[in-house]
């Protein structure tokens, strides 16, 4: 190790790299990425870049969500399920205040 930190940790992973002058030198290796994922299905989000959370800090917000509704949060198939659901149980509030008016009469 080439730092003070002697310990094998999940942070202090290192790799044997031969220099252009032939010798072979430590290099410490970042830290595997996960992809974002929805949160609903749990599939990898699509347009949303796989880094560390502090190069995420970095980009800018265009460049870490989709623009769409719950973009970067939720997939396209996931949102579609949500807004169709949605408009179903407007439609059936509506069907049911109709034969409730109906009854009435």
């Amino acid at each position: 190790y080439r730092r003070r930190l002697s310990y094998n940790t999940k942070s202090n992973k290192v790799i044997l790299t031969k220099t252009p002058g032939g010798k072979l030198t430590y290099q410490y290796a970042t830290k595997k990425t996960q992809v974002s994922k929805c949160g609903d299905c749990k599939r990898p989000l699509r347009g949303v870049p796989a880094v560390r959370p502090t190069k995420l800090a970095s980009l800018s917000k265009r460049v870490k969500s989709v623009s769409r509704v719950y973009g970067g949060s939720k997939c396209s198939g996931c949102v579609r399920s949500r807004i169709i659901r949605a408009f179903l149980i407007e439609e059936q509030k509506i069907v049911a205040r109709v034969l409730k008016a109906q009854a009435k009469k």
